[in-house]
């Protein structure tokens, strides 16, 4: 269904059209000669929205980074605690209860297709505390830099999410896309061809084309949407995995 079902849903969509197409050529007001003209403007249409799905893709292709890069800072947040020592350890079991809260808050805000910072915040700010309190314990400079610059990572990634999330793709881009579209459609309802069923070929072919890459446009824009029925999506399964293996850990079950 990820493959195949944003395009089930533009043939769906196209064979709708395609009834009223039909009903067009049946009343004969299909007036319009294929001309240079139309082609042109079809073409044209067609190349717009190109330009507009590669914007797009360059957004998705960066998201598609940023759940293993969010792993990977969480994970070295985790383990890394274990560098404070022996004497520290009551500390370092505190930071990594906090880390899988922290973990938790981001995995729960992508199971409710959402992207609240205040409980994100909360919990990095209880670790930068604990850090703080490993500093007045001189616990050596460079350990408590190196949970920082882990800890800074995790914020920086949960802030680009949220204006992933929170921002849309020039939605001026978005409308000239949706007017190219149905343009060339409203063109092709009247066009005449001569012979039924190529007209009923060309129609469903560019038509079917026009609706796929608009609804492929509209879903790549939000990629990280968990369970809902959409087909351009980040795969989150790491962070998943990872929530996992830390209850597990803290469970004692590993």
């Amino acid at each position: 269904m990820r493959k195949w079902g944003l395009v089930f849903k533009a043939l769906a969509i196209t064979a709708i059209l395609l009834v009223i197409r039909l009903a067009i050529d049946s009343a004969g007001l299909d007036i319009l000669s294929v001309t240079n003209l139309v082609t042109a403007f079809v073409g044209g249409a067609i190349f717009t929205i190109a330009i507009i799905l590669t914007g797009t893709l360059a957004d998705f292709k960066e998201s598609e980074r940023i759940p293993g890069e969010l792993v990977t800072a969480l994970s070295a947040l985790y383990d890394d605690t274990g560098l404070a020592g022996q004497k520290h350890a009551e500390n370092a079991a505190g930071m990594r209860t906090h880390a899988l809260s922290l973990l938790k808050a981001i995995t729960e805000n992508f199971r409710n297709n959402t992207w609240e910072m205040a409980g994100i915040r909360k919990e990095i700010e209880t670790i930068n505390e604990e850090i703080y309190e490993l500093a007045d314990a001189n616990v050596a400079g460079p350990i408590l830099v190196k949970l920082r610059t882990e800890l800074i990572a995790v914020e920086r990634f949960s802030n680009r999410i949220a204006v992933i999330k929170h921002t849309s793709f020039i939605p001026a881009a978005y409308t000239i896309a949706e007017l190219a579209a149905a343009g060339v459609i409203g063109i092709l309802f009247f066009v005449k061809i001569d012979l039924w069923y190529e007209g009923v070929v060309l129609f469903s072919v560019i038509t079917a084309l026009l609706i796929s890459l608009i609804l492929l446009i509209k879903d790549m824009d939000d990629p990280f949407e968990v369970g809902r029925k959409s087909y351009a999506d980040v795969d989150l399964s790491i962070l998943f995995d990872l929530e996992k293996d830390w209850e597990n850990r803290a469970a004692g079950r590993i």
